[in-house]
């Protein structure tokens, strides 16, 4: 039994997981903290009664609190009519008024308790068809069932999120175009890949995933910091983390010139201690305006001198780790061995992809993606005239949803129009250009002409 609660335990909830609420096509990314209240679809609740349950567990919201849902028995049989020709949307057929409802929610009645009750004093419930019986008890558990669902984040499920709620963070990203880039890019185990991502790390954590935690990414990124929010919401394990590295793409074009200088102080080290000497100047001018006043702020000063040093001290200690860890990914990146690159931003992807491609080895797979097909159009006439490229293919992508159900199979109204699209293509040597006296040495050498003998 130890054994099976030990291989159980991965797929149960914790104490600091990252989940997904979902109810419905609506999802939330959150992580599980002890009194921590969420607000979800305009219900607020505490997640602590979902520790130590199966994922994919569906939970009901009483008084705040979630309760694992006890399943019923609703297989009854319904009586259903033939058409809804006869059928008139007047407003009268509900006996229930809303005061009514509400007194059954004081009562503690369940959703599919009010559901049932809306059913039996309906009218026209047993004239609709059975579609239409369906659909309307679809819509009535939308509304009265106080439920959600806890899931595992995946690429699929944050992607879905991200698309529904925020489509502009992830630039319009839809799932199906990332299945397609982790394809075309060849991300695998043990691989060494870079990622440059403005879709608030969607991408790179992507990436991460079906690698596994072996390899190395690399992610460059624009501005001071990297983006990582929709990794983090991911959830990986601390090993994961180990495989990841930053590089600013401001410093891309001097790691190429050789001119990029790693063991170089942060400037703000320089201007620690200037404020430090503005602190012991403005000391001097309060002991000369305000003598008699110089003992009471003596022991101010001595506490402010001391908390000034010691948050210069994190600060350095920060620097350092920075400078350490700007050091491990240019050694990365100069053996110029990537094994895959993947751009998905919001900038104009030329500059981008030029400046990145000497990094990736021969015979390596890229892959670009645009909301908008112009700048890809561009890219891919820039990557025909330098040359370093071959298999350039530019394409999009086009998904339709089917409702698959018995004898209403169709496809549904309202779907995404466009996926965006992608340029991708395979890297190549070049070759470089000969000194002219090797290419003379590799010239062959003239025939010599036959001379004839002559008589004098």
């Amino acid at each position: 039994m130890a054994d099976n609660g030990d291989e159980d335990s991965q797929y149960r909830i914790k104490q600091g997981d990252y989940v997904v609420l979902k109810r419905g096509n609506i999802f939330k990314a959150v992580q599980i903290q002890p009194k921590k209240k969420v607000i979800f679809e305009k219900q607020w609740f505490f997640l602590d009664g979902a520790v130590g349950n199966f994922y994919s567990t569906t939970f009901e919201i009483v008084s705040g609190a979630l309760q694992p849902q006890k399943l019923k028995n609703t297989d009854n049989a319904k009586e259903a009519g033939t058409d809804n020709r006869n059928i008139v949307d007047d407003g009268k057929s509900q006996k229930l008024t809303r005061d009514d409802i509400e007194d059954l929610k004081e009562k503690g009645l369940e959703g599919q308790e009010i559901i049932q009750h809306l059913i039996d004093n309906s009218s026209t419930f047993k004239d609709k068809t059975e579609y239409a019986q369906d659909k309307y008890i679809k819509k009535k558990k939308k509304k009265y069932e106080n439920t959600v669902t806890i899931v595992r984040p995946s690429c699929r499920i944050l992607a879905m999120m991200y698309h529904g709620r925020e489509p502009g963070k992830i630039c319009h990203l839809r799932y199906d175009t990332l299945a397609q880039m982790l394809t075309l890019a060849n991300i695998h185990a043990g691989s060494k890949v870079l990622v440059f991502d403005t879709c608030a790390g969607l991408v790179l954590g992507a990436v991460m995933e079906r690698m596994g935690g072996y390899g190395s990414v690399i992610q460059m990124y624009p501005g001071g910091e990297p983006v990582r929010a929709g990794m983090e919401s991911f959830g990986f394990p601390a090993h994961f983390h180990d495989m990841l590295h930053g590089f600013p793409i401001c410093r891309v074009n001097a790691l190429l010139a050789g001119t990029l200088d790693t063991t170089a102080k942060d400037p703000s080290a320089g201007r620690a201690c200037f404020f430090f000497s503005l602190l012991k100047l403005s000391e001097m001018f309060i002991a000369l305006l305000f003598p008699e006043e110089t003992e009471k702020l003596e022991f101010k000063k001595i506490f402010y001198v001391f908390v000034f040093v010691l948050q210069a001290q994190e600060r350095l200690v920060k620097l350092e780790e920075k400078r350490k860890k700007l050091a491990a990914a240019a050694a990365l990146l100069e053996g110029r061995n990537a094994d895959g690159l993947v751009i998905a931003s919001r900038f104009h992807p030329c500059p981008v992809v030029m400046g990145l491609l000497p990094f990736l080895a021969p015979s390596r797979p890229f892959v670009v993606y645009s909301q908008y097909k112009e700048p890809l159009i561009e890219c891919y006439n820039k990557l025909k005239e330098h040359g370093g490229a071959v298999s350039l293919r530019l394409t999009d992508t086009w998904l339709r949803h089917y409702q698959v159900l018995p004898n209403r199979t169709h496809p549904l109204l309202l779907m995404s129009g466009g996926g965006g699209y992608l340029l991708s293509g395979t890297t190549v040597a070049t070759d470089r250009a000969k000194p002219a006296g090797s290419q003379r040495a590799e010239e062959p050498a003239p025939k010599r002409l036959k001379l004839t003998d002559t008589e004098g």
